[in-house]
């Protein structure tokens, strides 16, 4: 018989998958000695087909029904409100980001790059654009959810069964594998404060023939844009939490470059344009600056808190047996996708931040941010991702010749495509606000403006002719052929010894192509794009040994060599695990285990040309400081700084080792608990700082302490890093001094961090007779520590304790579920912990969220439901102390409010 079908005869305290959902992973061990007749399955973190659930290292189980009953819109949704997620990130739903068209992840809070993820475990091609312009991440927003039939997630290094990557943990995103007749749901909700009205269709299909099984799924989803101005608690500058007179954003105004002074317009030199932002424009005073026109409501009319989506992905699955030992098997997964977001409003600064003012005869740098009035509607300023994905896998199966032993070889191919879509103004907007440029006066350019354009509003048409679209078009590609090999060898005292093995081949590669017209000067303040991209060839050997040495303790090992291949070199990584299971009694696991993991060099930084771009809304922090103002109340913030950042083709790969131990007790069938201690150190990580960071760095350094008070020594590796990336105006500049004209970025290996912490969870059901049945679930995790340092010469940063660092300290997530007759209830909770204050001063209070569902069972084959997400309609905990205008931390709460769904399902026999 095949793998897949081939029953295996196991000591009672082993238990098989299938009741995994519903029961304690050692529930059964209680029950009574009678031997079980069990399937053998793949666990995450392991090519050893087996029966137990439970191994040396922790596997985190989600199902699609846990999916649907907690409110989670998403496999994304779902992972992220894991309580092993403590890091942040930026993505689809927090708008105001390099990829927003993407979703991902970040375990232990050690960037989303370092968690790999599978679909049925095999690889998927990269999303083709960098993560903030940095990394190389998996896309988890294409992913759809009714084909989901559950998710692994092992958490700690796996490189020695699954290569690079695997250092934070793993996601295994595993599809339903057969369905009998036709399932159509229909779900459709809004939410109570306004946008976001999404609606989505699934349909799922599958049938089983005397040699055959097939299975498909496709699902259609539109979902509407939430606009900042949507929401009450950040439409306007005036809800400051502090209750402080605003400084409003800038719409018009004309500075002094010499000493950034604001230029009056007058009493009634705003009035021109008063009407925009919705009629909020007015005279605005900046005490230190003068006066300038300004709106309270600017800053949220724009921006896109949740993106406008509309996707449809498909799946088809076919297996067919050759024999009772043989089978075929092929898969493939297509999908589109549309998203719109905004991240800003389109704005204009004069050409090189300032001019000669002939009329004036001073330096002056003009500014002007326009509003939907006059571009014909936000929509209009919409960047626009047009995307499409696909995946598929081929292969064989089955036993070798007459022997116990199982092999797989598979082929399999994916590929992401993107054309990112951006509205531009034109290189006239200049002329058109400035007039004609009239010469240079010592290499200065030279203009007679008239101050009434700069305040005139313009017309839809007017901005149609001023503006445009680039267009870059980016792709990436992963290809892999594997053979893998498992069977039992000899006898051991506790039972068979069991080895897999494992060779792959492969390649992945990425191209982003910009604009040609950037390099023709027909658009305004943009450079020559450089197109980049790069390939790189993969192969693997490994090996896996599954050994009982007693009895009640098992233990196991892995090996593996990876080794990459670009431009003739060659770069090799070997990795090793170990692992113990020890059960003293049934139902008990004790268990250890230790490997080591590494990350092949992120594609965008080995292949990426030199980049030269601008950081719009940057704050030059020392100068702040220096000055004594508060970061969203300063002369020197919101400003456009130039960057340049290039690739390293010379980096070599992260390495990490990680630690665990742990136990599952389950005392009766009805209870179980799990503690996991874990303890993950990375070493050679790849430093690549943003702008803002070596900003924040380099203030410190001259300063010689941070904001929250922690020493800085400007001698240090670190602080003349930081202070030799940032290039600034000379001190006596007769312009300007001390303006910073350009950051320099380069990723290079240097950092090390480490994490450590642990995780307990418990679940417990019992019958309740007719008063139904209840089953609960607890999850908490707790950072003990998490360490940071950039150089080896440098102190170590406390990034759990930081007053810098935006992860959380501990999550703890829990939920309840009741079933009586044809109803099921579920109340979910999720308790994020404390994060910093942005003026240093101390913490944010941990914020708490409910979800709801119930669930009516209308015949044996439809089912209607209510969802709700954040039953209390709370909002994102403020921060009261200067963190200025949305006035949350962003990328780590969202500001939807109140969400409500309806769901009707129904499945054709």
């Amino acid at each position: 018989m095949s793998l897949l079908r081939r029953p295996l005869r196991l000591r009672p305290l082993v238990v098989s998958l299938l009741p995994l959902l519903a029961t304690s992973p050692l529930a059964h061990a209680a029950d009574g000695p009678a031997p079980t007749e069990l399937e053998a399955v793949r666990i995450t973190g392991s090519r050893i087909p087996r029966a137990s659930v439970e191994g040396p290292s922790p596997v985190t189980v989600i199902t699609q029904q846990q999916i649907e009953a907690q409110g989670y819109r998403s496999a994304f949704e779902a992972l992220s409100a894991l309580t092993e997620n403590t890091g942040s990130v930026q993505g689809e739903d927090f708008g105001n980001t390099f990829t927003p068209a993407a979703n991902t992840i970040n375990l232990r809070g050690l960037g989303p790059n370092r968690t790999l993820v599978l679909v049925n475990g095999r690889r998927q091609s990269d999303y083709p654009l960098a993560y903030e312009g940095s990394v190389n991440v998996v896309n988890l927003a294409n992913i759809p959810s009714a084909l989901i039939d559950r998710i692994e997630v092992l958490t700690g290094g796996a490189s020695a069964v699954y290569g690079s990557d695997a250092i934070a943990g793993v996601v295994n995103i595993i599809l339903k594998k057969s369905y009998e007749g036709v399932g159509i749901n229909v779900k459709a909700g809004t939410t109570e404060q306004g946008g976001g009205d999404n609606q989505r269709l699934q349909v799922v299909g599958g049938s089983t023939g005397d040699q055959w099984e097939a299975i498909f799924g496709l699902e259609i989803a539109n979902r509407k844009a939430i606009y900042g101005a949507q929401r009450d608690f950040m439409d306007s500058l005036t809800d400051d939490p502090r209750g402080v007179t605003p400084l409003a954003t800038g719409v018009a105004y004309r500075r002094n470059a010499s000493t950034n002074g604001y230029i009056d317009p007058g009493a009634d030199g705003c009035d021109a344009s008063s009407g925009l932002y919705g009629g909020s424009v007015f005279r605005a005073q900046n005490p230190r600056q003068g006066w300038y026109c300004g709106s309270n409501e600017a800053a949220a009319t724009f921006w896109t808190v949740q993106t406008e989506k509309r996707n449809i992905d498909a799946y088809s699955a076919l297996t067919w047996h050759l024999n009772d030992r043989q089978e075929l098997f092929a898969d493939v997964a297509i999908g589109t996708a549309r998203i719109y977001n905004n991240t800003r409003a389109p704005s204009w600064t004069s050409s090189r931040n300032y001019f000669y003012n002939q009329n004036s005869g001073q330096l002056e740098s003009w500014y002007r941010r326009f509003a939907p009035e006059e571009i014909g509607g936000v929509q209009r300023n919409a960047n626009r991702f047009l995307e499409s994905s696909w995946s598929f896998n081929v292969g064989a199966r089955g036993s070798l010749g007459s022997s116990d032993w199982d092999y797989e070889a598979a082929y399999s191919r994916s590929r992401y495509e993107n054309r990112t879509r951006r509205p531009v103004l034109l290189a006239g907007i200049n002329d058109y606000l400035l007039g004609p440029k009239l010469g240079t006066r010592n290499g200065v350019d030279v203009y007679a403006p008239d101050p009434a354009r700069l305040y005139q509003p313009l017309t839809p048409n007017e901005y149609e002719n001023l503006s445009a679209t680039q267009e870059s078009r980016n792709a990436a590609w992963l290809q892999a052929a594997t053979f893998s090999v498992n069977g039992q060898l000899f006898d051991l005292p506790g039972g068979r010894a069991a080895l897999a093995a494992v060779v792959e081949a492969g390649s992945q590669g990425y191209r982003n192509r910009p604009d040609p017209a950037l390099a023709t000067g027909e658009f305004w303040n943009t450079s020559a794009g450089i197109p980049s991209g790069g390939e790189r060839d993969r192969y693997a050997a490994g090996v896996e040994l599954q050994l009982p040495l007693l009895e009640r303790l098992t233990a196991t090992v892995a090996g593996r060599y990876d080794q990459y291949r670009a431009a003739g070199d060659h770069l090799g990584k070997a990795t090793w695990s170990t692992g113990l299971e020890f059960r003293p009694f049934d139902s008990l696991l004790l268990r250890a285990s230790a490997a080591t993991s590494f990350r092949a060099p992120d594609m965008n930084y080995v292949f990426a040309s030199e980049t030269r771009g601008y950081n719009p809304g940057m704050t030059d922090y020392w100068r702040c400081r220096t000055a004594g103002q508060a970061y969203d109340d300063c002369d020197y913030s919101g400003l456009s700084i130039d960057y340049t950042s290039g690739a390293n083709p010379q980096l070599q790969p992260e390495t990490a080792k990680s630690y665990g131990v742990g136990l599952v007790w389950s005392p009766t069938a009805n209870l179980d608990f799990t503690a996991d201690y874990y303890d993950i150190r990375i070493d050679d990580e790849v430093t690549n700082l943003d702008s803002s960071r070596i900003l924040r760095d380099e203030a410190d350094c001259r300063l010689g302490q941070t904001v929250g008070g922690d020493a800085r020594d400007i001698n240090s590796a670190q602080c003349q890093d930081a202070l030799a990336r940032v290039i600034r105006n000379p001190a006596d500049a007769a312009v300007q001094p001390n303006q910073v004209t350009r950051v320099l970025i380069n990723p290079i290996n240097a950092a090390s961090e480490s994490v450590r912490g642990i995780d307990l969870k418990a679940t417990a059901r019992w019958d309740a007779g007719r008063y139904g049945r209840f089953s609960t679930r607890l999850a908490y995790s707790l950072v003990i520590d998490h360490e940071y340092r950039q150089f080896a010469e440098d102190d170590v940063v406390d990034q759990r304790n930081s007053l810098d660092s935006y992860q959380w300290r501990s999550k703890v997530n829990g939920s309840v579920t009741w079933a009586i007759n044809d109803w099921t209830a579920t109340l979910y909770g999720m308790r994020y912990g404390s994060l910093p204050k942005t003026d240093g001063s101390g913490r944010i209070a941990p914020y708490i969220t409910y979800n709801a569902s119930l669930y009516r069972t209308l015949t044996e084959n439809a089912s209607v439901g209510l969802i709700v997400n954040n039953l209390r309609d709370s909002r994102p905990p403020a921060d009261k102390n200067g963190g200025g205008w949305p006035f949350y931390p962003v990328g780590n709460y969202d500001p939807y409010g109140r969400q409500l769904w309806l769901e009707f399902d129904y499945r054709f026999l």
